[in-house]
Order: structure tokens, then C-alpha cells, then sequence
């Protein structure tokens, strides 16, 4: 393995098609200003370096990435490629990951706008985030003891589950298909609208208008918090733990809840049961 230590790349493609190498305690950054740096690179290791340039690993392979800066002017950092590790890494470019495949990122930091688009294959675990529209239209995701932060998440997302896991995020998993959150807290407005076989077990759910226009919509053993109007338009099963605010025309199913507030049934589709328990 050729090893690059305590050296500044700014030129443009700098490690262009390099193969087997170590990058540790190295600057991507300079006057030169160059893009691309590692671009069509396979079997990397990058280690306590600063990225402060724009698209650095494009089309890579066997990508390991630790205890590294991605700054703000780190753009689009990885994008097309596969079989990715990040680990203890701050991702603070916008958007910091699109099209890949077969990525792991562990206590890691992000803070990117439009994060992670069409993905195929995403572990999370022990990291926090914050950015729009993050994780859209990715599949076969998997994410553990996250905490995010931000606006229109997990929208388009295919096969996912995520476990201890703190989000609170607006308009999340509209059109989300076989999703499933527990031990979880989700809060934010208008919660999964249109989406289909998603299911929340041992959850909290916060805000205002959630779980609209579902279908094969399943909650097991989860509280509702501050959620008026809820379920409209829905087929649901929804065993809860606590009181609901208000709910609107459910299509179908059970909705079972020790009190609802109000229940608003002017719809003549409207046929779903209501259990008080």
C-alpha cells in the first residue's frame, strides 16, 4: 500500500485512478482549487484529512474514510460509488452522498442538504444529521441510534427499518414503501402521508395531521402526542398506548386508543372501526 502523509493536493484530479493507498493526516484544500480528487480510485483509506474541495471521491471503490473533515466547501463529496466505511467523520457538504452503493457510516456528524439520494444499501449507527430532503428516493436502509434533524426526510425511501432512532423532521416518508420504525421517536407535521406497509412499533409520534392516505399502515403499542386529524383517508390497525387529539375519516381497519377526542366520520368511505379501550 502506498502511503501519502502530511501532504496538500489542489490540483485538479489530483489522485486520479490511484489504487491501494493510504491518505493520512493530509489536506485537500489550496490555491490551485482543483476538483475531483480522488476520482476513479479503488481500495482507499483516508485518514484525519481535511476535504475543502469539491467532489472528491467520484466513481470509487473500497472506500474507508475515518476521523475526517468534510467541510462546506466540500460539495457533493461521494457520488457513484460503492462498498464505502465512514467512520468519526464530519460530512458538512451539500450533498454529501448520491448513487451509491453499499455504504456503512458509524459516529459519524452530518450537516448536508439533500443528503443521500438513491442510495442502495445504507447502515447508519451512532450518528446525528440535519439537512432537507434527506435520504430521498434510497432503498434497503437500515439505521440505528441516529438522531436528525430537518425537513421533508426519508421521502420515496423502499425496504428500511430503523431502531432507536430520534427524528424530528417535517412531511418524513411521504410515499415510503415497506418501512419499519421502533423503539423510536418521530416528530414533525403531516408524518407519512401515501405511503404503503409502513409500520411503527413501541414509537412516539408528535404533531399535527399524521398518517394520511396510508395504506397496509400497522402501529403496534405506540403514543400519540399533539396528533389531531389523524389516519385520514388511511388503511390502518393502530393499537395505542395513549390519548388522540382528533381523528378524521379512516378508510378502513381498527384504531384502538384508551380516548380520541374527537372523531370525525362525514365521509361516506369513511368505514374504519374506533375502539376506545
Amino acid at each position: 500500500m502506498k502511503t501519502y502523509r502530511n501532504e496538500s493536493f489542489d490540483e485538479e484530479r489530483a489522485l486520479y485512478g490511484e489504487k491501494d493507498i493510504l491518505v493520512t493526516e493530509c489536506r485537500i484544500d489550496g490555491p490551485k482549487d482543483g476538483e475531483s480528487a480522488f476520482k476513479e480510485c479503488r481500495d482507499v483509506r483516508v485518514e484525519k484529512t481535511l476535504l475543502n474541495l469539491r467532489y472528491p471521491f467520484w466513481h470509487d471503490r473500497n472506500l474507508h474514510i475515518t476521523e475526517s473533515d468534510m467541510t462546506e466547501n466540500c460539495r457533493a463529496a461521494l457520488w457513484y460509488s460503492e462498498d464505502i466505511t465512514i467512520d468519526r467523520t464530519r460530512m458538512h457538504g451539500i450533498k454529501a452522498l448520491r448513487e451509491c452503493r453499499n455504504i456503512t457510516i458509524r459516529n459519524s456528524d452530518i450537516s448536508s442538504p439533500e443528503f443521500g439520494w438513491s442510495n442502495d444499501g445504507v447502515a447508519m449507527l451512532d450518528t446525528k444529521a440535519e439537512g432537507e430532503y434527506f435520504m430521498m428516493r434510497s432503498s434497503n436502509i437500515e439505521f440505528e441510534n441516529v438522531d436528525f434533524k430537518g425537513k421533508y426526510s426519508f421521502q420515496y425511501i423502499h425496504n428500511a427499518t430503523f431502531r432507536n432512532c430520534r427524528f424530528d423532521t417535517k412531511d418524513a416518508f411521504w410515499h415510503a414503501e415497506n418501512v419499519l420504525v421502533e423503539d423510536s421517536v418521530v416528530k414533525g407535521e403531516y408524518l407519512a402521508w401515501y405511503s404503503d406497509c409502513l409500520t411503527l412499533r413501541n414509537c412516539t409520534i408528535i404533531g399535527t395531521q399524521p398518517l394520511c392516505y396510508c395504506r397496509h399502515l400497522v402501529l403496534d403499542n405506540c403514543r400519540m402526542i399533539d396528533t389531531d386529524l389523524s389516519f385520514e383517508k388511511s388503511d390502518v390497525r393502530a393499537y395505542i398506548t395513549s390519548d388522540i387529539l382528533s381523528v378524521k375519516n379512516p378508510h378502513r381497519g381498527t384504531i384502538t386508543a384508551p380516548s380520541i377526542g374527537d372523531i370525525i366520520m362525514d365521509d361516506a368511505d369513511a368505514k374504519a372501526e374506533i375502539r376506545i379501550s
